[in-house]
């Protein structure tokens, strides 16, 4: 019976005897699965916890999550100018505690090629269709070739609803007196608090309802160690963005176990001086918290007052807190005092210059810039209905 050669491979073999290294043929040993590496793509702009929902679903499909960013120059192009710059994009899409790899500078378009390159098995994508300047799906190679697979697009949230809720910020989101956004002339707004297409935005007020279920599914589930060194900070965590990373990556290094306080919508809008503050719900801050990888743990609606037995509770060790100025409580004190008082309190200077006032300012000064992007997006969403309309008309000839 004859048997199949067996591959063999050139190796190296050492020869002590002569102190001579010799080439030999060896088998070829039998190689071990591979992981499975997922690839998905986007502007990530303003990285919110939908993006990071998407990249949970991803990883959960394979073993290694890679994750492309396009360029600024690349969103221009395609769709026109984002609202954060790419090293801040990258910066927050790296921040996501699922995400195991990022390519800065992906191609807007996504070709076998490019997951080939990054050894990607496949590509996910949400449920909405993605188009290019052109007006082709930015994933028909992928899907052609059966590498693409699909994840549930998280609904009530999305930049363009983030922005909306900047711009128009409507005594319906957040009652109180009128904010210097509030005031702003929303009828010279135009298409730029519109999604476009047959989806229409409605701005100004969350559409996001929020359950259990998606809180467990973005809680670590972690406890503290038994000499874990445990950090506690408190804040609003509004429009999550790098300049929070910063800071929580500081304060993460102060110990070995964060545990982030997230205050309710009413202490923030009493901290922030009234009007339309936050702008993100309560539960959208706290998903948006939990999907940062320095988090170990999050107190949903945490007191404004870092009690002592709030410190007892959690064994606190240390409380951190940035350069940003403390507002007094309504009664008059540090909301502060008691860790202070104890020698635990530690003023973090993260180095970064963001805050959610930053976003607002950029969104205000340049508005004219932004409304021709929606307009741009608007025809493109005309393009990928007329697109999706065929597609299911094709199918439904098939069948």
């Amino acid at each position: 019976m004859s048997t199949r050669p067996r591959k063999s491979r050139l190796g190296v073999r050492a020869n002590p005897a002569s102190g001579t290294v010799n080439l030999v043929m060896e088998p070829e040993a039998k190689k071990a699965r591979s992981s499975v590496r997922v690839w998905c793509d986007g502007c990530y702009d303003m990285c919110h916890f939908g993006h990071s929902n998407s990249f949970r679903q991803a990883k959960a499909m394979g073993d290694v999550l890679v994750v492309g960013v396009h360029s600024d120059a690349e969103i221009t192009k395609h769709k026109g100018p984002p609202m954060m710059t790419e090293q801040e994009r990258y910066k927050m899409v790296r921040s996501v505690k699922w995400v195991d790899e990022v390519v800065e500078d992906a191609p807007y378009v996504t070709y076998v090629s490019t997951l080939d390159k990054h050894n990607c098995d496949f590509c996910v994508h949400g449920d909405d269709i993605s188009t290019s300047n052109d007006g082709h799906d930015s994933y028909e190679e992928v899907k052609t070739a059966n590498r693409f697979k699909e994840c549930q697009r998280t609904t009530g949230i999305s930049t363009t609803d983030i922005v909306g809720r900047l711009l128009v910020a409507t005594r319906q989101h957040r009652g109180g007196k009128e904010s210097p956004i509030e005031a702003m002339d929303t009828r010279a707004l135009g298409s730029f608090v519109q999604d476009g297409g047959s989806r229409g935005m409605q701005t100004g007020v969350s559409h996001f309802l929020p359950t259990t279920h998606k809180i467990m599914q973005f809680a670590s589930g972690r406890i503290p160690k038994d000499g874990d060194k445990i950090v506690y900070t408190v804040g609003s965590f509004d429009i999550f963005h790098c300049g929070h990373v910063d800071f929580l990556e500081a304060a993460k290094e102060l110990g070995d176990f964060l545990i982030v306080g997230v205050n309710t919508d009413q202490v923030v809008n009493y901290y922030k001086g009234g009007g339309n503050f936050p702008i993100m719900t309560l539960h959208e801050r706290v998903l948006g918290v939990l999907a940062c990888r320095y988090v170990d743990e999050v107190v949903i609606g945490a007191p404004y007052e870092v009690t002592q037995e709030l410190i007892d509770h959690f064994k606190i060790n240390v409380v951190a807190h940035g350069k940003t100025p403390i507002v007094l409580n309504e009664d008059g004190d540090d909301p502060f005092q008691v860790p202070k008082q104890l020698g635990i309190f530690q003023v973090i200077d993260s180095g970064s210059k963001m805050t959610s006032m930053t976003i607002i300012d950029r969104i205000i000064a340049q508005r004219l810039m932004y409304e021709e992007r929606n307009r741009k997006k608007s025809e493109q969403q005309k393009l990928q209905d007329s697109l999706q309309a065929a597609t299911e008309q094709q199918c439904n000839s098939t069948n």
